[in-house]
This record gives structure tokens, sequence and C-alpha cells, in this order.
């Protein structure tokens, strides 16, 4: 029984899982960050490409 409540305090004080998790959220944020950049970017890119393919038609 001595034994389970020393694995649990020296569990409590253990900060690698944390330091781990908090790094794992970080890369997900910037992630997500990156992903809504590109889709907002390549929208605005096909756009673009819309309207000029738009003014190039008459002239053809």
């Amino acid at each position: 029984m001595m034994n389970l409540v020393t694995y649990l305090r020296t569990l409590a004080h253990d900060d690698e899982g944390q330091d781990l998790l908090e790094y794992a959220l970080l890369v997900a944020l910037i992630a997500l960050v990156c992903v809504a950049a590109i889709t907002s970017a390549g929208t605005n890119v096909q756009t673009i490409f819309t309207n000029i393919a738009a003014a190039l038609a008459p002239a053809s």
C-alpha cells in the first residue's frame, strides 16, 4: 500500500507528461492556423484566376 502512495505522489509531481501535452497542443494550434491560412489563400487565388479568365475570355 505504501508503494502505491509513493507512486501516486511522484506521479503528481512529475512534469514530463504535462510538458509533452503542452507541446502537442501548441503543434495542433499551429497546424490549425496553417490550414485556415492556406484555405483562405487558396480561395483568394481561385477568385483572382477566375477574374483573369473572365477578362481574357472576350479577347479570344
